[in-house]
Formats: C-alpha cells, sequence, structure tokens
C-alpha cells in the first residue's frame, strides 16, 4: 500500500479522494452525472494542448513557460486573419493551425533568443513577456482593419470585437467529429484524439535524437556541453515548440468553447495552466507526457463538477434566491485554490 501511495503521489491522491467524493456528493444531491462527465472530458481536451505546450520548455531547461500568453496570442492572431478573409468550416480551421504553428515558432525563436540573456531568471521574465505581448495585442486589436462586418467592433466601426462567435465558422468542428452519447452526455471522440495524438507525436519527438539532446540539456548543461551537445540551439528548440504548441493550443480551446477572446481574456491564462501540469506530477525540470493527461483531467474534473454542485445544492436550498451569487464564489475559491497548492508545492508527489 506504501508503494501504491508513492507511486500515486500525495497531490494527485488527494484530488482523486476530492474528485470521487464530488461525484458522491453529486449522486446523493440528484445530480444527473453523465452531462458532467462529458463536460470533464470536453474541459480536458479543450485545455489539454495548452498544458502540452509546457513540456518542451521544461525539458529544455527553461522551467515553468509562464510566457504562454506570447503563444496564444500568437494563436488568436492566426484565427482571426482566416475568419476576416471569410474562410469557414474545415478551411478556415486547418488555415487557424498552420498560421498558429508558424506565428508560434517565429515568436517562440525570439522569445527564446531573449530568455538566453536572462540565464536563471527564465519563468521570471516569462511572465512579464506574457503581459506584454497581451497588452501590445490589445493595441492590435484596435488598429488592424476589419474587412468582415461579423468581426467589427459595433462602437467606432473600426477593430476587432472583444468576443468573437465562431458559429459559422468552426465552432466545436473537433468536438463533432465521431462524436456518440453516453447517458445525457455527448463524447468528443474527435477533440480528445486530437489532443491524445499530438501527446503520441510529443512523446515520439522525445525519443528523436534531437529530443534526446534537448532533455539531456535541460538534465544537465555541464554534462550536455561535454558531449557535444548545443545547449543554446536545445534551449531555443524548446521554448520554440512550447511557443508553437500553445498558438496550436489556443485554437483548440477556442473551437471548443465556442468562441474567441481577444483583448485580456489571456492575460493569467498560463496559470491555471501551469497548476494543471504540477498537479498531474510534474516539476520545475521535470515534466512528462503522464504528467499532462493525469494533471489535465484531475484539475478540469473537480472545476467541472464542483459548480454544478454547488448549483445544485443552492437550488435545493430554501434560500435559494439570497444565495444565487454562491456558485461563482464557489468557483473562484476551488480554482484558486488549487492553482495556489499546485504553485507552492516544493516537490513533485
Amino acid at each position: 500500500m506504501k508503494r501504491y501511495l508513492q507511486a500515486i503521489g500525495v497531490t494527485r491522491g488527494i484530488l482523486v479522494v476530492f474528485l470521487l467524493v464530488l461525484w458522491a456528493a453529486g449522486m446523493a444531491v440528484g445530480l444527473e452525472l453523465s452531462p458532467v462527465l462529458a463536460d470533464c472530458l470536453v474541459r480536458t481536451g479543450m485545455n489539454g494542448v495548452l498544458v502540452l505546450a509546457l513540456v518542451p520548455a521544461v525539458r529544455a531547461g527553461v522551467g515553468l513557460n509562464f510566457g504562454l500568453p506570447l503563444g496564444i496570442v500568437c494563436g488568436l492572431i492566426a484565427t482571426v486573419l482566416p475568419m476576416n478573409v471569410g474562410l469557414r468550416g474545415w478551411d478556415c480551421f486547418a488555415a487557424a493551425l498552420a498560421l498558429a504553428t508558424l506565428f508560434g515558432a517565429i515568436a517562440g525563436i525570439g522569445y527564446a533568443k531573449l530568455l538566453e540573456r536572462v540565464p536563471g531568471e527564465e519563468m521570471m521574465v516569462g511572465v512579464y513577456v506574457g503581459f506584454a505581448s497581451v497588452a501590445a495585442a490589445a493595441i492590435l486589436w484596435l488598429i488592424v482593419p476589419v474587412q468582415n462586418p461579423e468581426l467589427l467592433l459595433p462602437l467606432g466601426g473600426k477593430g476587432f470585437r472583444q468576443t468573437l462567435v465562431l458559429d459559422g465558422y468552426f465552432g466545436r468542428i473537433l468536438d463533432r467529429v465521431g462524436q456518440f452519447k453516453f447517458g445525457s452526455g455527448v463524447f468528443p471522440t474527435g477533440l480528445l484524439v486530437f489532443w491524445l495524438s499530438l501527446c503520441g507525436l510529443i512523446a515520439f519527438f522525445f525519443r528523436t535524437r534531437i529530443g534526446i539532446a534537448l532533455t539531456a540539456a535541460g538534465e544537465n548543461a555541464r554534462f550536455a556541453r561535454a558531449s557535444g551537445i548545443d545547449v543554446g540551439r536545445m534551449r531555443t528548440v524548446g521554448v520554440t515548440l512550447s511557443t508553437a504548441l500553445a498558438a496550436v493550443g489556443i485554437v483548440v480551446f477556442s473551437q471548443s468553447y465556442g468562441f474567441v477572446q481577444l483583448y485580456k481574456a489571456p492575460l493569467l491564462m498560463a496559470f491555471p495552466t501551469v497548476a494543471a501540469l504540477l498537479i498531474g506530477g510534474a516539476s520545475v525540470r521535470h515534466a512528462t507526457i503522464a504528467h499532462v493527461i493525469v494533471g489535465t483531467f484531475l484539475f478540469q474534473s473537480v472545476l467541472t463538477t464542483a459548480l454544478p454542485l454547488v448549483n445544485r445544492i443552492v437550488t435545493l436550498s430554501p434560500n435559494a434566491s439570497e444565495l444565487s451569487n454562491i456558485p461563482e464564489i464557489a468557483r473562484l475559491i476551488i480554482s484558486n485554490g488549487i492553482i495556489l497548492y499546485a504553485l507552492t508545492r516544493k516537490d513533485s508527489t
């Protein structure tokens, strides 16, 4: 039993028990679990690529990539460009993915060059880079000419709206591929297959010659240099891949969410993403695909289950009208509590 507990880890064990308690409490108050489980899977798939984007940076020795909003901004630019010229359906989605990969890679190379100048301070600098990129993009959304009237800001007639509806473009286009019902919920087959396929590709990449060299450079830079590995180049590869995956991740997130949110929306997205990876068992210096899958599912499932449960309990209360704000308060407490717990852990267990 002690070996099993050590393998699971204290953090994951606590969250697994908490999640099981939430599901049991939901059944006790008459909450139908099949749509809740479906929402857990959807939230896991839509956030999974963003969590996966952290792995290359950690493996390269850069630490947790708090500059993730830089890649997210690149993905948002890649999303609105095909929408602005009128592309729809799979054409629009494919163009957004291709442009996101390109823009994210270009931005990642520049970001990596910056991090090379601040060794040991990558995570702190990443926070500033992320915030600065969101602020710069907010100016960009206002000055870029908009050809599509559906995207135009209604007041002033110039700039992009804060929230763009993806219905008619590529809203939930992955979720609907191969989906099937179980109970009252819907299993998002295409979304999960896409995410797990990307996880498989990244796992394969780390088994290639470049991937092994990148991992070696991140684990022990001095030994890697003695072995003839260009540590700076490997760190650049890791940061570039991380930024490109973040750009792709926001495209996948947006299609599943059904909306594209611009301006300040990406500002704090790095923090719950980092928390999900840490909850999965990762650390500042070590992260695997298993940590991504486990952490994303646990983090998103706890949030997705807790909110309808609290809402159900409030509805059954005789003072329901006075407690109408409780679900939102509970959401903030649970989400920020998990983030705080994850970010203050001393180890990966």
